[in-house]
């Protein structure tokens, strides 16, 4: 038993070490043609400004670079497990070239990007190709001692050592060894690197302290205006709705005091008439309070709360739910109502005929994922419901993350801190 764990154990120890250095192996062929891409462009772009044409071109060159970057954030997370957050000022919708231009040369994140593609295209390079070199290096010391050394008539060198027969053939076999034992070390660790490497130029060089002052002013604001908003919904909704036929029903109750012994028929018209409006009043006032706080949210939790949602929707919704217990109730009422806006902005614009929903907590985090098979370009832009549930969730030090290729599918996710 003891042996078959042990040869377990090296058999993911051997998968582990193969899959860095083949990941090491295409973030190399991949990111030194688009980092030089990426620099050469940003520095002509940026270069042509003075004469105009740079005003044109610098808006879309940098974010191509953006778009680079982030994809290389969402490895980073994905296969080093090293988190990257972007921190991009936003652009107002419709700024002009010139407001563009200079609103993203003027944000620091943008700097950031451009001092780490030469980074990238040079010690990042090196990081991520030497995982590969350490582990497939060796395997034409081995064929040179097989043999291949013959070859060369002339002499061979493989590392420091040069191959002139089969005596120094093995001692290139030899050398091979080494490299090989190296690489069982080494290999993950250098890719690893490569991703902390990336961290530490992309990642924000403010202080700690400083970027949690920054994030908490803009997420405090965020939550004034939506209570605001929220509140003028409220008193809009009670004034047109509940209130007005509340009125009503007060009016229809003085005249029927009036009508009773004079015109009981018309009386009882206008009783059925107040009742009605009664009902109509009430459903309005639940769907207020619904609309506030669902009760089902209250009684059952988020993963039931998202089920009753889905059974409304006009499309269908498969909804996966792993939670091992109740979040606290803002963090709920958060999740609930951004899983809501996702859900209505896939029914609107999506045109999908499919929808999945994924509630899971893991790590200290409760995440929702919304994923439709619509025909994609989804995007966070200002104005738009993605922007309006990022700052919900920016509140809660929340998320969200969008992956939305033209042709589909949409993949919407959302993290918020819970105990």
């Amino acid at each position: 038993m003891t042996m078959d764990t042990k040869n377990g154990d090296g058999r993911t120890k051997g998968r582990g070490i193969g899959l860095a250095a083949v990941r090491g192996l295409a973030l190399a062929l991949v990111s030194l043609p688009g980092a030089v891409l990426c620099f050469c462009l940003s520095l002509v772009s940026i270069g042509l400004i003075p004469i105009g044409v740079g005003l044109v071109t610098t808006p879309y060159v940098l974010a191509g670079v953006r778009v680079f970057a982030n994809w290389r954030r969402v490895l980073a997370a994905e296969w080093g497990g090293v988190r990257i957050p972007p921190a991009y000022r936003p652009l107002p919708k419709d700024a002009n070239p010139w407001a563009r231009t200079f609103g993203m040369l003027s944000d620091p994140a943008t700097w950031r990007d451009l001092l780490w593609l030469p980074v990238d295209m040079t010690a990042g390079f090196v990081t991520a190709l030497l995982p590969a070199v350490l582990l497939f290096y060796p395997l034409e010391g081995f064929a040179i001692a097989a043999g291949l050394w013959r070859v060369f008539p002339d002499g061979y060198w493989y590392g420091f050592v040069p191959v002139t027969g089969q005596a120094s053939a093995l001692g290139a076999a030899a050398l091979g060894l080494v490299l090989l034992f190296c690489a069982h070390f080494l290999t993950p660790r250098l890719l690893d690197f490569h991703f902390r490497l990336t961290r530490a130029v992309l990642g924000s060089n403010q202080g700690e302290l400083a970027e949690r002052v920054r994030v908490l002013t803009e997420t405090r604001r965020d939550a004034v205006d939506a209570s605001a908003a929220e509140l003028r919904r409220i008193e809009r909704d009670l004034h047109d709705g509940a209130q007005a036929r509340l009125v009503a029903v007060g009016m229809d109750l003085g005249t029927i005091e009036a009508l009773l012994d004079k015109d009981p028929d018309q009386a009882r018209k206008l009783i059925a008439q107040a009742r009605t409006s009664s009902v109509e009043a009430l459903s309005e006032l639940r769907e207020l309070v619904r609309g506030i706080h669902p009760p089902v949210l209250a009684e059952r939790g988020l993963g039931d709360a998202v089920r009753a949602l889905a059974l409304r929707l006009p499309v269908a919704t498969e909804v996966s739910v792993d939670l091992p217990g109740r979040a606290q109730a803002p963090v709920e009422s958060a999740a609930y109502f951004a899983v809501s806006e996702v859900l209505t902005n896939a029914v609107k614009h999506s045109g999908a005929d499919r929808i999945w929903v994924d509630l899971h907590q893991a790590d200290g985090m409760l995440r929702a994922t919304v994923t439709d098979n619509g025909k994609g370009g989804a995007v966070i832009e200002a104005g738009s419901g993605l922007a309006g549930v990022e700052r919900r969730l920016g509140t809660f030090d929340g998320v969200l993350a969008v992956s939305s290729p033209a042709g589909g599918p949409t993949m919407v996710t959302m993290e918020i801190p819970c105990a």
